[in-house]
């Protein structure tokens, strides 16, 4: 018996530093590591749909990471975008 099984967790699940579970994706990153990459590179200047395009994640999830390692979000609308003209 495996030394997850013993300690109830299902395959896909590894324990961090702090001794708690974690959820590791297919690719072989915790949650942890993934939000801090995409972090890093929405950062960087990537965007949320070239994060999704490149992990395969959903544009929600993406953003909801993205929020929850307290990412500065930089406003809507591509170089292009204007603000609303006032009528």
């Amino acid at each position: 018996m495996s030394i997850a099984t013993r300690l109830g967790m299902r395959c896909g699940t590894s324990v961090d530093g702090s001794g708690r579970a974690s959820k590791v994706k297919k690719n072989g990153k915790s949650k942890d590591q993934l939000m801090t990459e995409l972090r890093s590179a929405y950062e960087r200047g990537a965007s949320i749909r070239s994060l999704v395009a490149t992990t395969g994640h959903s544009y929600g999830s993406i953003h909801s990471m993205l929020r929850e390692s307290g990412t500065p979000m930089r406003s809507r609308g591509g170089p292009n975008h204007r603000g609303r003209r006032a009528s």
